[in-house]
């Protein structure tokens, strides 16, 4: 989640002027709330392939959305041959597992920015934040 669209736009054109042949693939998370609009970022230009999750799974500390990837290019030069109506009976079955695994969520309501200040991976930031609602040092979240 520390990608940001300005990042990706620069890394991205660098890598594909200095390897024109080279398979581009970028991943990051959601973490900040910026993840749809650096996986856009990138694929403009000029990334072969970017991670998303399905919209009922992303977000957060998981990957950018899906659905608004493939709406936000739609009708582009990077369009995707991907049908929201297949879609969308995907992310509904994604939606009601989701629900079963609710008591596993790590609390989280929201993005982050503050990942662009301590730098926390995604994956490290969801299980430290879960572990300080165990404890119930929640209201300590920034100092921790």
């Amino acid at each position: 989640g520390l990608l940001t669209p300005k990042a990706a736009k620069m890394l991205v054109g660098a890598l594909r002027e200095q390897h024109p042949d080279t398979v581009i693939h970028v991943h990051t998370h959601d973490t900040a709330g910026a993840g749809v609009a650096s996986q856009l970022a990138a694929a403009e230009a000029g990334a072969d392939v970017v991670d998303a999750a399905m919209d009922a799974m992303s977000g957060m500390t998981s990957q950018p959305s899906l659905g608004a990837l493939i709406a936000n290019v739609r009708g582009t030069d990077i369009s995707t041959a991907f049908d929201m109506a297949n879609i969308g009976p995907l992310n509904n079955y994604w939606e009601n597992v989701r629900q079963m695994y609710a008591p596993f969520e790590s609390g989280q309501l929201s993005g982050s920015s503050d990942v662009y200040f301590h730098e926390i991976p995604g994956g490290q930031y969801t299980n430290l934040l879960f572990q300080s609602r165990q404890l119930g040092l929640t209201d300590r979240w920034p100092q921790i």
